[in-house]
């Protein structure tokens, strides 16, 4: 995906780096595989903020996305290529040979035109979605379940993509992009090659207004709160006031672990992404 850059003729042009788009084929949705999104703005549902930082943004309409590939052996075709404004990655129109219609998340070199199929049997040819089982070693993925037939889970954003490193004992060993290796049930489904949108962490959005724009609304320092805000509030002007780095309930922001022992899943876990990259 190409990216757009511009002169600064404003001070928010000038660190603005925004996609050209020139990879779409259709500006409009396919309208039979819409849904209505409702925006919750961060509340539950007796309106108490759980998630802050949320509210605004332009109105979107959800694209129903085919994440379990679960139509073996009909082969489809790529009608178009579409923007989705609810995740990173490109999604395109599949049209099958018995009339459906489904979105699956779009790889990078699938062309309009070109034919796809999912199935044990399928060929080892980017876009078509087969088992672990049937992958060779060596070869990059995405959109990868976790578990059989739930639907793919992981690799799913722009320019995402798994290395299936190894098959043992009924399952497959994936190497992530932070460097972890681990484990997945060889049963379970997974699309090849590497999710489109790869220069998505190159844009800048260039100004406030455009993540107003996205639903996201400002972050304030807790050092400039007052005291019964933020553990961090209150002073003389702009006094840290001796305290530790924290959140504004009270826990330790820096060097602080935080993460659960999770004993059921850690033996899936091969490396940790923490230590991959030391022995480098």
């Amino acid at each position: 995906m190409p990216v757009k850059t511009f002169r600064p003729y404003t001070p928010s042009r000038r660190g603005m780096i925004s996609a050209d788009y020139s990879d779409l084929t259709v500006d409009q949705p396919e309208k039979s595989l819409v849904a209505p999104l409702r925006k919750a703005a961060g509340r539950n549902n007796t309106g108490s903020i759980m998630v802050r930082h949320q509210g605004g943004g332009h109105k979107r309409a959800y694209r129903i996305v085919d994440f379990k590939r679960d139509k073996a052996g009909v082969p489809g075709r790529v009608a178009t290529i579409e923007y989705d404004p609810n995740r990173t990655a490109r999604i395109c129109l599949i049209n099958y040979v018995d009339g459906e219609k489904r979105y699956i998340i779009h790889p990078v070199g699938l062309k309009v035109g070109d034919a796809i199929v999912s199935g044990p049997e399928s060929d080892i040819k980017v876009g078509n979605a087969l088992p672990l089982k049937n992958i060779p070693e060596g070869s990059f993925i995405h959109n990868v379940e976790l578990t059989p037939g739930k639907g793919g889970q992981m690799m799913r954003a722009a320019g995402s993509q798994a290395q299936l490193m190894a098959k043992d004992g009924g399952y497959a060993q994936l190497k992530m992009p932070s460097g972890e290796i681990r484990r997945v049930p060889d049963a379970c489904m997974a699309t090849l090659g590497q999710v489109s949108n790869t220069d998505h962490n190159t844009l800048n959005l260039g100004k406030a207004g455009r993540s107003r724009h996205r639903g996201i609304r400002p972050t304030v320092r807790g050092g400039a709160m007052n005291a019964t805000d933020h553990p961090m509030g209150g002073g003389r002007g702009k006094s840290k006031g001796g305290n530790h780095p924290k959140s504004p309930w009270n826990q330790l922001a820096k060097g602080y672990k935080t993460r659960k022992k999770k004993k059921v899943w850690d033996w899936m876990i091969v490396s940790d992404r923490r230590h991959a990259h030391q022995g480098a």
